[in-house]
This record gives C-alpha cells, structure tokens and sequence, in this order.
C-alpha cells in the first residue's frame, strides 16, 4: 500500500514536472518569436509585402526542420535567394540551439491556422486535377499537409510565396543538396508543372479549397 502511495504521489509529481515544462517551454517560445513576429505578424499570419510567409497553425516537425536547415544553411545559403538569406540570418541569431528552435516552433504550430482567398482568375477545374494528380497525395486534399509523409500545409501561404518557393525548387536554389532528402523530393515535384499558367491554378485550387465555408 505504502509502495503504491509513493508511486502515485511520483506520478503526479512527474506530470506536473512535465506541465510546468511545457509551459515553461510555451513563455521561452513566445518571448522568443516576438523578434520572428516583426517579419510574420504578431499572430503569425505573415506579410507579403515583405515576403515573409504565413506560419501559424503549421506543421511542428516541419517548423522544426525547416528552422533547422535554415541555422545549419541547408536553405538560404543560395547567393540568389535573398530572402531565404534574411531568414538565415534571423535564425541563426535568434535561434541559437535546438532547444530556442524547438521553443519557438511550438509555439507557432499553436497558434491558429490562418487562410488564403484566392487572388487573381484561375481554372478551378484544372487547378484541381493538377493538385490532385500531383499534390495532394501527399500534402492532402485541400493542401492541409501530411505530418506522417513531412508534406507540409499549403493552405494559408500566399500566392507569391508558393510561387518564389516553386521557383527556387526548380532552379536549384532550395532542394539541391544531398542532405535536404525532403526538398529534394519536392525539387522533382516542381519541375512537373510545366507553365506558370497550371501554377496559378494550382495555386487558385489551394486557397479556395482552404476557404472557410468550402466543401
């Protein structure tokens, strides 16, 4: 009886070791991207004005890596993408270690997922056999991501961002390494949309299908 108290009364000392680092964790992170907010919105929403992209609601393993890659210049080290040069440099005076990374990351992922209308005309039709043939098999259905295959969410990037990234996929500016397996995948995804023209419309196809109050 007295072996089974003290077990409880371990238990319940553990889960509230691991509640108050959690919440411990969560201030770390907020404190943290208050610097991050300045370029992604206070909520994480994003600017496109600047080119910095919506993040809140995103995928926390994908923050994670993609964090990681921009500290270790695995991304952004490409003389020609400077804004992937602006965010390097961020992280790497930001977010020092894994620990300052996986903070933040956290408390962005926690943050509301934000949306995108579509902008500009687009062949809804088309868009969505492009999207599905192509994409959605692993970034899902209406672009809400995969965690299960590091697809992340689409549903939410603006249309300029989508647009530079695709470019940077096929011109060699981000997935070219040997180490970034994942960017390297989506570096031969890019290639197979063949005209600005099915990009829009893919595009058009993943902000109406992330529309509140869409099927």
């Amino acid at each position: 009886m007295i072996h089974a108290r003290r077990a409880t009364r371990v238990a319940a000392a553990f889960a509230m070791a691991l509640a108050w680092g959690s919440v411990a964790n969560a201030a770390t992170g907020q404190q943290s991207f208050a610097t991050c907010a300045a370029c992604h919105g206070a909520r994480g929403e994003g600017n496109a004005a600047t080119g910095a992209p919506a993040i809140a609601g995103q995928q926390l393993a994908y923050l994670q890596r993609q964090l990681a890659n921009f500290r270790t210049g695995l991304r952004g080290a490409h003389k020609d993408d400077m804004y992937g040069a602006q965010m390097r440099a961020g992280a790497q005076a930001v977010l020092r270690d894994e620990k300052a990374s996986a903070a933040v990351a956290a408390y962005v992922a926690a943050l509301p997922a934000t949306r995108a209308r579509p902008v500009g005309k687009f062949d809804a039709r088309n868009g969505n056999n492009l999207y599905q043939g192509k994409c959605g098999a692993c970034h899902g259905g209406k672009g809400e991501g995969n965690a299960a295959l590091f697809a992340p969410r689409l549903a939410g990037l603006d249309a300029a961002y989508i647009k530079r990234q695709f470019g940077n996929f096929r011109h060699g500016m981000r997935g070219a390494q040997a180490q970034d397996k994942y960017g390297r995948q989506m570096a031969l995804m890019a290639a197979t949309l063949a005209t600005e023209r099915e990009l829009d419309d893919v595009i058009g196809y993943i902000h109406s299908a992330g529309t509140p109050g869409k099927p």
